[in-house]
């Protein structure tokens, strides 16, 4: 379920938790696009056979794949409302702490850390988790900036 909050009221919520996101197949296919994308193919990444015999015992999805689907999952646990548009400002810090293997699941979950007021709307700043079914350590954590500009 989606937690939305008008923009107005987002610093009222700074240090909740905000919810997760559905849960969300890694595919081969989704990781190979993303190394075409990327020019990154590093075996353990597209070469299922050669990656059976590798340190994870599979092929795994690139770090920055998994960071990339926050646009996709985030909106699945927070969303504001009362903006025109919303803009990716950067990452304050990022951190691989675990691998996602092909075939994992992974979902979001979203923490509101800060809001402050800037020109035009507000700067926001979450900690997105990126969590692997099953798995005990999370597979990124990143400090998101988003620029939303005022409705």
């Amino acid at each position: 379920m989606t937690t939305t909050i008008e923009a107005s009221a987002l610093a009222d919520h700074v240090g909740e938790h905000l919810g997760y996101s559905d849960w969300h197949e890694v595919t081969q296919e989704q990781v190979n696009q993303f190394a075409d994308a990327t020019g990154d193919h590093q075996w353990i990444h597209v070469d299922p056979v050669r990656a059976k015999d590798g340190p994870f015992g599979g092929p795994i999805a690139h770090g920055y794949l998994t960071l990339s689907l926050g646009p996709m999952l985030v909106p699945q646990a927070f969303m504001v409302t009362g903006i025109t548009m919303a803009v990716n400002y950067g990452a304050n810090k990022v951190r691989f702490p675990s691998p996602v293997p092909v075939g994992a699941k992974i979902r979001a979950g979203v923490e509101l850390d800060s809001v402050d007021e800037v020109a035009g709307g507000l700067q926001v700043v979450t900690k997105v988790t990126f969590e692997v079914e099953g798995a005990d350590k999370p597979a990124c954590v990143a400090e998101t900036v988003t620029r939303y500009v005022a409705g």
